[in-house]
């Protein structure tokens, strides 16, 4: 079975994505396809400085486009605490953008679906320095 054109490029993007991080590795990368035009993505990848990152992606071609039925970026910290987290669960919803949101370590706060990068890129931010 062959993934419809504009789900494979997305995910040989997302592959491309994590072939580029430097000081990262990715502890497990699981592409599933269900049919031509619908995916399941689970990814976790461990930094260098110890956070932990776990991609969970629902993907589907709806009239030629690529939507993102759900998702979960989860990012925390070597102690297991939550650095942040993204994700499309309908649990906010007096929050504008319902139901995308962000939940950080002291609030949830609303925030559109970053894209795949974005996220590799805030997971691998500079660790704050102890003062």
């Amino acid at each position: 079975m062959r993934p419809h054109r504009r789900l494979a490029d997305y995910l040989q993007g997302v592959e491309g994505a994590l072939a580029a991080l430097r000081g990262a590795y990715v502890e497990s990368y699981l592409e599933e396809l269900l049919t031509p035009a619908r995916a399941n993505l689970r990814i976790r990848i461990r930094f260098a400085h110890g956070r932990l990152l776990e991609i969970n992606e629902a993907l589907a071609m709806q009239s030629e486009v690529l939507c993102h039925l759900d998702y979960r970026y989860h990012c925390q910290g070597p102690d297991q605490r939550l650095i942040f987290r993204y994700d499309s669960t309908p649990h906010f919803p007096d929050l504008p953008g319902f139901p995308e949101h962000k939940h950080l370590p002291e609030a949830t706060i609303p925030a559109p679906r970053p894209g795949i990068v974005e996220v590799l890129v805030e997971a691998d931010a500079e660790l704050p320095r102890a003062r």
